[in-house]
């Protein structure tokens, strides 16, 4: 059953402004990007899921596949395009005032497209209850934050040794093990 106080001091907090305040912690952005860039992890439901975990709470699979599918769609289809314009032009800036205004334009859209990506992800935990099941109690202790997001990103089943399979490199585990590190446990 879901805890009604979790989820209300849930929707006192805004994703965006949760995910500005890890971002900005040591290691974060770094390894945010090396998920990203490596793993092909989508940074939006990185935080997404951080932020879920501070208070308590996660997502439950069959729900989340479903929401999963329209947040990739948004992101392919606006954030990647940006993002992949935004890197095209990077050497063509180097000396060029006016393709680096460009540059700096799409990178601002970049952003937004994110930001919309984090309202549309926080609307959906939001509008969580005990009938509709999106959202369900954590119980993930702090040594296995590194694991549970893993898990959460992945959704990998456990082999019969009781290890994940997982598609995540070394650099994506330091990565991972990072941002556990800088989570709060919640309380």
């Amino acid at each position: 059953m879901l805890d009604s106080n979790r989820l209300q001091r849930l929707q006192q907090t805004s994703l965006w402004d949760f995910a500005l305040t890890f971002y900005a912690k040591p290691g974060v952005e770094q390894a945010c990007l090396v998920l990203q860039d490596h793993v092909d992890v989508d940074v939006c439901e990185l935080l997404f899921h951080s932020w879920l975990y501070q208070h308590g709470l996660q997502a439950a699979q069959p729900a989340l596949a479903e929401a999963r599918k329209e947040r990739e769609y948004w992101q392919q289809t606006v954030t990647m395009t940006l993002r992949q314009l935004r890197r095209e032009l990077k050497p063509q800036a180097i000396g060029n005032d006016a393709i680096a205004k460009l540059r700096k334009l799409i990178q601002q859209a970049e952003l937004q497209a994110e930001r919309e990506n984090l309202q549309r992800w926080q609307q959906w935990a939001w509008q969580a209850s005990n009938h509709n099941q999106r959202l369900k109690n954590c119980a993930i202790s702090q040594h296995d934050v590194e694991k549970w997001l893993q898990n959460q990103l992945f959704c990998r089943p456990v082999d019969s040794g009781g290890r994940s399979v997982s598609p995540v490199c070394e650099e994506g585990w330091e990565a991972l093990h990072t941002l556990a590190r800088q989570l709060d446990h919640h309380e």
